[in-house]
């Protein structure tokens, strides 16, 4: 296969991607757009988001690299609580982001 080809093909799977996604994703906002919720379900709807990125995160401290990390050698674990407390206390993402990143850091570097 010449690069032009390759090229081609490569392209065209891009945006056969691009527009496969757009419609899976637009598809259920256009539905549910034009019908009104029942507010239990907007309620419980409310919570995905966060579900989602707890299990994110739960699975990438505690598995660092796909591999499993004893909770008490695990730098991530450590700094993944610290950054709970500062969350909690000053409701700042961006503080909490920071002192979870520094302590990481800290912690690989002097006690990992």
């Amino acid at each position: 296969m010449s690069s032009v080809a390759a090229q081609s093909t490569i392209w065209a799977v891009i945006v056969g991607m691009a527009v496969v996604n757009f419609a899976l994703r637009f598809a259920p906002i256009a539905v549910f757009s034009r019908i009104e919720l029942h507010p239990r379900f907007l309620r419980w709807l409310e919570y995905v988001p966060i579900s989602v990125m707890g299990a994110l995160v739960a699975t990438e401290v505690l598995r660092p690299g796909s591999h499993w990390q004893p909770p008490l050698t695990n730098p991530g674990l450590y700094a993944a609580v610290l950054t709970a407390i500062v969350f909690r206390y000053s409701r700042s993402f961006l503080g909490a982001t920071v002192a979870g990143m520094v302590s990481f850091v800290l912690l690989r570097a002097i006690i990992f």
